[in-house]
């Protein structure tokens, strides 16, 4: 039997070890911060750091090869964007770009995923040739596919003769049909990674689900709507927006197709933005223009968060 002596002593003792483990608790870990430098850092230098001095450039008169001081010059750049038509044309053209990329590329990677996803034969090398156009640079793309227009000897002219279908066309050099031959080059193009990010949403699904629906009846569309869809939507959700913004962004691939032409019809808001940095050499208009391009950007990213995060609500 325990001595008062020894319970107090022992009440004590646990008193200290409470306490003591609150006080850990509330201690700050110092050295998590040496684990996250080498990944933080990278970021401020190379993100943030020339994100605050393009912010900073916007509101000055910067040009290249002038020997005068920039001025601080305010909002005017800003103003002159609210007055430029040629910026909001191509504003309209990237919005057009961005969803006709979007949407074609959403619905073509979802059934490539779910085809994918069956019992085939010589499924891993379908999956390994799905993902080709994933690992070739944007630029060697460009490329290829300028060859497949290319008005005289290229394939899709050549195809068209030898069916009977017309003499072929110029495709990227048409004022109609520039655009939407860029757009199935994007569509080609960005599809593999949203096949591999559906397709991994698809194998986290549990075949008991389905398994159980198909022995209540259900058939194929009733499965995915009740089963496939809902676990899947999470997934679809962010890779929608993340191409969303990706494709808004594009450069190297519409540049090296048609340099923003014909007649400007393919030149895209960072391909206007880039023309008049470093073929004008307005740095403080084109940062301006850069700067309208974050708030867009951050107003898609915004609105994708809090529907994500309503989404969790609503579970």
């Amino acid at each position: 039997m325990n001595t008062p002596t020894e319970s107090g002593e022992g009440a004590d003792s646990v008193a200290w070890v409470v306490q003591a483990g609150r006080s850990r608790r509330r201690a700050p870990d110092h050295g998590a911060w040496f684990l996250v430098l080498p990944a933080l850092i990278p970021i401020l230098v190379l993100s943030v750091g020339p994100l605050l001095y393009g912010i900073l450039l916007a509101f000055t008169d910067a040009q290249s090869g002038r020997t005068a001081p920039t001025r601080w010059t305010g909002a005017l750049n800003f103003r002159d964007l609210l007055h430029d038509t040629l910026f909001w044309e191509s504003f309209r053209i990237g919005l057009v770009w961005a969803v006709g990329v979007t949407v074609p590329q959403f619905l073509l990677a979802l059934g490539l995923a779910l085809l994918l996803n069956q019992e085939l034969r010589l499924r891993p090398l379908a999956r390994a040739l799905a993902i080709v156009p994933w690992a070739m640079p944007e630029v060697v793309v460009g490329i290829m596919w300028r060859l497949v227009y290319d008005p005289d000897a290229g394939i899709l002219n050549e195809t068209l003769r030898d069916l009977g279908l017309g003499d072929g066309r110029d495709w990227l050099g048409g004022l109609a049909s520039a655009l939407p031959a860029v757009i199935v080059v994007g569509v080609w193009a960005g599809m593999p990674q949203t096949t591999v990010a559906l397709l991994a949403g698809l194998q986290n699904t549990p075949r008991e689900l389905h398994e159980a629906a198909a022995v209540d009846g259900a058939g194929a569309w009733r499965r995915f709507r009740a089963v496939t869809w809902p676990a899947l939507r999470p997934v679809a959700l962010a890779i929608t927006a993340l191409n969303l913004i990706w494709n808004f962004n594009s450069f190297a691939l519409v540049y090296v197709l048609t340099n923003g032409g014909p007649g400007g019809k393919t030149r895209l808001p960072m391909l206007f933005a880039y023309e008049e940095a470093f073929r004008y050499g307005q740095f403080g208009y084109a940062a301006a223009m850069g700067c309208v391009m974050v708030a867009v950007i951050s107003v898609l990213l915004a609105v994708f968060l809090v529907g994500r995060l309503r989404g969790g609500e609503d579970a």
